[in-house]
């Protein structure tokens, strides 16, 4: 099968295209034939080693996927091996049915981005209607689902975008407000924008003085929701006395801990699902690259030049 590996950890330019052997399948997984294949912040982590989890070389990356079992079924899963490929394997457990009327590209959308979304404003952001909401990045994939459900949660949403095309993007999908990620005073135009107001939940995932501004604008139990470091650039340490002084929060969320647990992925990705179906959720798809196009497609996501879901398509 065709398959992008890396061979030494670095950049993006480290992927290449190889025909490799197809994966083997252990004990409660399946072969998949894939038909798409989903492209995550967190792959760019991955090619270089510096993601949460050890990477070992050669590897294949990427680790979700839509693709055909052998009896048929279409699904949506994440992946035991990696997800750049033809061919993927993936636990029973870790699959998901893909109800008709959802393409390929949107079903992608929901695995990591669209349940991120749903459990960082939820699970770990706690958010109620009537609060002030920040979302950094919000014409990526998480932040494009993420504006839609805190809207229909009754939030008022302040996007932050580094581009007009990406600002007129989140301000059609609801966005109350949208201010520049490159602002001299990103703490004084996140005030500013709420009306001199701290605000009650940020999502950050930029990291570095993103992650410091944010901090800084948090109201009286307010909390700063972290789940990436896009930046590759470490925020100031933080007192404990800050936290105290500001009743403030600082959570911080990995998809992975939701894996095995029913109700926290199974149940999320079902209802997301079901949103899509009934036209409450748009699943916004930003670029598809052929598979031998990953390093470009890394390239453009790294330069903050992509919006919405990037996927790589295996038959190109």
């Amino acid at each position: 099968m065709k398959a992008i590996q890396v061979n030494e950890f670095g950049g993006p330019e480290v992927m290449v295209l190889l025909d490799v052997a197809d994966p083997i399948p252990k004990a409660n997984e399946e072969l998949l034939t894939v038909s798409a294949i989903g492209i995550n912040y967190a792959d760019t982590h991955q090619v270089e080693n510096g993601y949460l989890s050890p990477q070992t070389l050669p590897l294949i990356p990427g680790i979700e996927i839509v693709g055909k079992t052998a009896d048929g079924r279409r699904v949506l899963a994440s992946v035991s091996s990696g997800g750049y490929a033809e061919k993927a394997t993936a636990n029973k457990g870790a699959m998901f049915s893909v109800p008709n009327g959802i393409t390929d590209a949107q079903a992608l959308c929901m695995l990591v981005q669209g349940s991120t979304a749903w459990h960082i404003l939820k699970t770990v952001g706690h958010l109620k209607p009537g609060e002030t909401v920040v979302i950094h990045a919000a014409a990526g994939g998480v932040g494009t689902i993420a504006i839609q459900l805190a809207k229909m949660w009754g939030a008022k949403v302040i996007a932050v975008t580094s581009s007009t095309e990406k600002a007129e993007l989140a301000t059609s999908l609801g966005a109350d407000f949208v201010i520049e990620a490159g602002a001299e005073d990103l703490a004084g135009a996140m005030l500013a924008t709420n009306g001199g107001k701290p605000v009650d939940l940020v999502l950050e995932m930029v990291g570095g003085k993103t992650f410091d501004a944010s901090l800084q604008v948090l109201a009286p139990f307010g909390r700063l929701v972290t789940f990436g470091n896009a930046s590759r650039t470490a925020p100031k340490l933080v007192a404990p006395g800050t936290l105290v002084g500001g009743s403030k929060t600082i959570t911080g969320f990995w998809l992975a801990h939701c894996f095995g647990k029913k109700e926290l992925l199974h149940d999320v990705i079902d209802e997301l699902f079901a949103l899509v179906l009934a036209g409450k959720l748009k699943p916004i798809i930003g670029a598809t690259f052929p598979l031998s196009q990953a390093r470009q497609a890394h390239e453009a996501m790294r330069a903050r030049g992509t919006t919405g879901k990037v996927t790589l398509n295996p038959a190109l």
